[in-house]
Parts: C-alpha cells; sequence; structure tokens
C-alpha cells in the first residue's frame, strides 16, 4: 500500500514527536504495526468480521464481569470475591497495589464478558469450569485469529486444560510503516490566548509539537491456513475477516492528534498478491532502500508506486514467484508498472487492475474463493 499523509503527528514516540527510524542510511518516518493494527480493528469497515463490540483487552476485567452478573442499576460488590478467586485458582496474575486488576492484558471478545457474567449467577455449577469453557470457546473470533493472542501466566486449576488455547498464533502479519523518502521532524510552536486577559500580558499557554509529512509504504501478509486453523476451519468466516480487514486496512487511519491535523487521506495504491504455488511472504520496502528524491519529476506519490511496481517485477521475475495480482488506484490514477528494454509494461494483465475499490474487493475475494474451491477438490 502507498499511502501519502499530509502534516499529522499520528504515532508519537515517548518525547511526543513522531516516530520514525532510518533505512537505506536516512531517516524514514515510520508508524508502528501494532499502531496500524489496531487503527484496523476499531475501523467502521472491520467489526462486520467481528460480533458487535469486538474484542478487547482489559486488564479490569474481573470488575467488567461483575458489572454484567448485578445487571443495569445493581451493585457489582457482592460478585467480585468470587470472580477474582476463579482467575486466582486459575494462575492468572493479579496487581499486588489493587486486588481485582490484572497484570497481564486479557484478549477476549465482549460477548465472551457477558457470557462470563451470566455464568456468575447462582445455581450455573462450578464457575471455574464455566469461566474455561467460555473461554476456550472464544478463540474463534476475527481479530483474536488474526492479531494473535499472547496471554503470559501459568495456567493451573480450573484453567490446567487451556494450556493450549490461551495463545493464539497471529494469522496477520504486519510490518511498521515507512516513508519512501527520508524525512525530518517538523516543530509546530503554538500559542492559547486568553480571552478574558485581564491585566495579564502574554499568551495564556505556550507549547509546541512535533509533525512531519511523509509518503508510507504499508505491507501486510495473512496466513489463509493459519487464519482457517484459528476459526476452527470455518471458510465463510474467514473469508469475511479477510474481506473486511482488506476494506479496514484501506479506510482507517491512526488517531494520533488527528483533531489537531485531520490527515485522514485515502491510499493512492494498493497491491494484492493471492499467492498458491509460491506461497512466500515477501516484502517489497527495498524498493525504497535509496529513498525517493525529495523533488522527483514525476512527483513523490508517483515516483513512490513507479518504485514499487518495478520492484515487484524484477523480484517476482528473478525468483519465479507466481501470483494473482490485483492493483487498484482511484479511477486508475497511477497505473503498477515496470521499465523493461525502455518500454513501460503493466505488472498486472487482464482485468486485475482497476479504478473502484468495490470491484478490487471483489476480484480478491472471487481469487481467494477460487484458492479455496482448488483445495477443497485436492
Amino acid at each position: 500500500m502507498i499511502q501519502n499523509h499530509s502534516p499529522s503527528n499520528l504515532n508519537r514516540d515517548d518525547l511526543g514527536a513522531p516516530k520514525t527510524c532510518v533505512f537505506g542510511g536516512v531517516t524514514r518516518a515510520r508508524i508502528s504495526s501494532q499502531c496500524l493494527k489496531r487503527s484496523i480493528r476499531r475501523s467502521p469497515e472491520f467489526p462486520a468480521a467481528l460480533e458487535k463490540d469486538g474484542g478487547g483487552r482489559p486488564r479490569r476485567l474481573i470488575e467488567e464481569i461483575a458489572k454484567e452478573a448485578a445487571g443495569e442499576g445493581n451493585q457489582p460488590q457482592d460478585h467480585l470475591k468470587a470472580i477474582r478467586k476463579v482467575f486466582d485458582d486459575g494462575g492468572v496474575g493479579l496487581d499486588k497495589n489493587d486486588v481485582y486488576r490484572f497484570d497481564i492484558l486479557f484478549f477476549l471478545p465482549r460477548s465472551a464478558i457477558k457470557e462470563m457474567g451470566a455464568a456468575v449467577k447462582p445455581g450455573n455449577g462450578d464457575l471455574g469450569k464455566k469461566f474455561a469453557a467460555i473461554i476456550g470457546n472464544f478463540v474463534k473470533t476475527p481479530d483474536i485469529a488474526l492479531c494473535g493472542r499472547m496471554t503470559e501466566f501459568d495456567a493451573k486449576g480450573p484453567f490446567a486444560d487451556l494450556k493450549g488455547k490461551f495463545n493464539v498464533e497471529a494469522a496477520l502479519s504486519a510490518a511498521h510503516a515507512i516513508s519512501t523518502h527520508a524525512v525530518v521532524n517538523e516543530v509546530d510552536y503554538f500559542t492559547a490566548a486568553d480571552d478574558i486577559p485581564g491585566q495579564d500580558a502574554g499568551a495564556g499557554h505556550v507549547n509546541e509539537a512535533g509533525f512531519n509529512s511523509a509518503c508510507f509504504y504499508k505491507h501486510f501478509c495473512i496466513d489463509w491456513e493459519q487464519l482457517l486453523k484459528n476459526l476452527n476451519g470455518d471458510v465463510e468466516l474467514a473469508t469475511t475477516t479477510v474481506k473486511c480487514f482488506l476494506e479496514g486496512a484501506a479506510m482507517a487511519n491512526p488517531s494520533g492528534k488527528q483533531h489537531a491535523y485531520a490527515a485522514f487521506n485515502c491510499p493512492d495504491g494498493i497491491l494484492v498478491e493471492v499467492k498458491t504455488e509460491s506461497p512466500t511472504p515477501v516484502s517489497y520496502a527495498n524498493a525504497f532502500a535509496d529513498p525517493v528524491p525529495e523533488k522527483s519529476q514525476r512527483g513523490l506519490i508517483r515516483e513512490s508506486i513507479a518504485r514499487l511496481g518495478q520492484y515487484v517485477h524484477d523480484i517476482a521475475n528473478g525468483y519465479g514467484i507466481k501470483a494473482q495480482r490485483f492493483w487498484f488506484s482511484p479511477s486508475n490514477r497511477y497505473a503498477l508498472t515496470y521499465v523493461e528494454d525502455k518500454r513501460e509494461e503493466p505488472v498486472i494483465d487482464g482485468d486485475g487492475s482497476t479504478g473502484d475499490f468495490g470491484e478490487f474487493v471483489t476480484g480478491v475475494m472471487k481469487a481467494l474463493n477460487g484458492v479455496q474451491v482448488d483445495e477443497a477438490a485436492s
């Protein structure tokens, strides 16, 4: 994906400046993979693959379950100790300074929390076994299946049989987005005026904030077999998950300081490869190891896409990597091409290139469905 963002601070470091890295010997703008994945999971497009509220990582899960058990308008205190005992007996670590707060992030969908709340009610049998059954069943959730779940604790007692189900191998690999060109962070010096200043002179508030503007290369890879395994072989749900991820990745933007910069920029080019004969993941980041110059005759976006097209062709041709390729650019604004013998040729033959995002997604999903049919036949 090639996506140019206007001045922004989408993902900042510990000092509040936009994240950067060194690549190809120069400083690049960077957006972390964690930031990208969260923005996609929380996008309006992705929940279509999820239950209503999706998954979350609450450290105060005990209190959330107690609220569900008590019901709206009732006090959850009566249930806190019983719920805490289940997790304590199961080996989940609790904060030394807060007995109802985990010392880990526990990834579960909202509906699992609701079921646990219902299980707390009297007469529902062994609470530990009920909780264990609910947690074990909710591995089959798209965002957990894609992003994985790593829960670091020594499962025992009522959770002893769940050692293989707490941790889920992610089907999604996500790269840190990097700028295709060199970047120098800038500083915005700003003041806030006191609207009723009285006798005070000067500004009411003075501060500064870092920002930059960058054209990013983003790279994601989904292991279809791992996704199917994580979703217990549910092909329909896996297909929907891929579709919603693709739509979310295209439309989502990180939320960092967006109220100050409004950098809601759509991608100018998206390449999808569906691989069956050569299922080898390949990042094309090295297309930009030599940074795109600040003043290119073709412009920053067009030059970045041209670099991508050439590199895709060279790597695929040189290593014999076969794939069904689909290219999208809004209204076919930018073509994905390569140059050979001084002739510019399209990277993608046939109907794989389109300027309509709906047609683009439909084409990708048809190819994915074809993979499923072939695998079923074999």
